[in-house]
């Protein structure tokens, strides 16, 4: 059974990123092969990088640090949900990601990125820059919502197109064929 986690990256009180979170968490209870756990930045709110310790020496000295490389390390895949925010993703995501470094290796990341007319894509490419120095491994398959805000009703609720869910499936199917390549790479 693959352990993936889906991260909601933005934790602005005006955000709408768990409605996009919670569409693509709808959309995996289709798929048998995976477990999955929603991790929200905001809920968890990690603190600015507080450890002492450079985390590639895992000598962890805070709580919350111990607890979210107990929760990463579990994890076999990621799917990120990230806004654009000033052509980049959110600082509560290179937080997040910065507190550890071994826990996220060998490790594959869909993302799902949202925006205005360029949809998130400048943010999904920066953030590639920093998973892979992670040796994380970021799919080619992503989902990118433009005018993401045109898919949300007044529920509040994001609302998919055949487009996108076409998309976000052929992640899932790609994210489960890495997972399983890089479980290899993880046990040695």
């Amino acid at each position: 059974m693959i352990q993936l986690k889906v991260i909601t990256a933005s934790t602005r009180p005006s955000r709408k990123g768990p409605a996009i979170s919670h569409w693509i968490l709808e959309l995996l209870k289709q798929y048998d092969a995976v477990q999955v756990e929603h991790l929200d930045l905001k809920e968890i709110n990690l603190p600015f990088l507080d450890e002492p310790h450079h985390p590639r020496l895992r000598k962890y000295t805070k709580e919350h640090t111990i607890q979210w490389s107990k929760t990463i390390d579990s994890t076999d895949a990621f799917i990120f949900v990230t806004p654009e925010y000033n052509y980049g993703f959110p600082a509560t995501l290179k937080n997040a990601l910065d507190y550890l470094f071994e826990e996220w290796a060998y490790k594959p990341v869909g993302i799902i990125s949202y925006g205005g007319l360029s949809a998130g894509t400048r943010s999904a490419q920066m953030l590639k820059q920093v998973i892979t120095t992670l040796r994380m491994m970021p799919l080619t398959e992503s989902v990118a919502i433009p005018f993401f805000t045109k898919h949300i009703n007044e529920d509040e609720k994001f609302i998919s197109d055949e487009a996108l869910d076409k998309s976000a499936n052929t992640m899932i199917a790609e994210l489960i064929k890495w997972t399983n390549a890089l479980k290899t790479m993880r046990n040695k």
